[in-house]
């Protein structure tokens, strides 16, 4: 991607810093095909992503020192808060912004960690926002989308959180016009490390997993107006390529994916990232809220969401 330069376009009013709230929401891989890694040991991606109505909620008040406090049900699962991405994109942008205004933020945590949508990549996207809403900054100005790439892969999407093809190694954005897509999502609560499953994918540095022909006959995904079953007809015809090697780590995926499947009305199932969060689509919310109620009834120990991606 091309990156624009520094612009008085690109510094903006700064808002009220009482108290910024902005939300992290989850990012769901409707596809994801790895290319090749790359001789420096990057996968190269090519993945259709979407974001759901759940999300972590992130707020900002303005003070002299950077400081994160995590709260909310999933709190103790995000780890030692100094390792967090939201702290990591802040002390980035503060870099290479001098006189960066920062304060203190609250993180209201919900959705699973190590769970392949991007929580933690969404939470550090939240922060930019925030940022860039105290200090009068466009999403636009190149340092926010520098600092979003360094973050981690997954920021940079998760900063506009509006439904795209992603390729490359996440730097690459193609908005796509998705309809409102009812679904269910469905992690068994153990986490799944990104790391592990790339390793078990077992792709050496330079090696390729799709052919050249295969990239010059990509996909093309439907125009703006399609319909959910346009959508779900060309999404069945590209898989998750992380999905094999992360059911040989974690076999709970596979338990996830027969009961989503095993759901009525489900048009199609599959993984989401690294996982091991798994969802499937459904043509109606009611069909979506009643196979969740089914799953939460029969696996009352996972964590189970019904609602849209767009």
């Amino acid at each position: 991607m091309t990156m624009a330069g520094n612009t008085e376009a690109d510094v903006l009013p700064p808002v009220s810093s009482s108290l910024l709230v902005e939300h992290g929401r989850a990012k769901v891989n409707l596809t994801l095909r790895v290319v090749g890694r790359r001789t420096d040991g990057y996968h190269e991606l090519e993945s259709v992503v979407a974001f759901a109505d759940c999300a972590d909620r992130l707020t900002l008040t303005e003070a002299p020192e950077l400081h994160l406090r995590a709260i909310g049900p999933l709190a103790e699962a995000c780890g030692a808060t100094a390792d967090n991405l939201v702290l990591k994109a802040a002390r980035l942008l503060a870099e290479r912004v001098p006189g960066l205004k920062v304060g203190e933020f609250t993180l209201d945590k919900v959705l699973p960690v190590a769970a392949g949508i991007g929580g933690g990549s969404a939470d550090a996207a939240a922060a930019l926002r925030l940022l860039a809403a105290l200090n009068g900054l466009s999403l636009d100005d190149a340092r926010m989308r520098e600092v979003a790439l360094a973050t981690g892969a997954d920021v940079p999407v998760c900063l506009a959180s509006s439904a795209c093809d992603m390729t490359g190694v996440g730097e690459t954005l193609l908005p796509l016009d998705v309809p409102e897509l009812p679904c269910v999502m469905v992690n068994p609560r153990v986490p799944v490390a990104t790391k592990d499953v790339f390793q078990a994918l077992g792709l050496r540095n330079g090696e390729l997993l799709v052919g050249v022909t295969d990239v010059i006959q990509a996909q093309a995904w439907p125009a703006k107006g399609a319909s959910i079953a346009d959508w779900v007809t060309a999404l069945k015809l590209v898989p998750n390529d992380l999905e094999a090697p992360a059911l040989r780590i974690q076999p709970a995926i596979g338990e996830v994916l027969s009961s989503l499947r095993a759901s009525d009305g489900a048009l199609l199932a599959r993984m989401s990232g690294s996982g091991a969060t798994c969802f499937a689509l459904f043509s109606n919310s009611g069909e979506a809220g009643r196979a969740a109620q089914k799953v939460s009834a029969d696996h009352p120990q996972w964590w189970v969401h019904a609602g849209t991606l767009s």
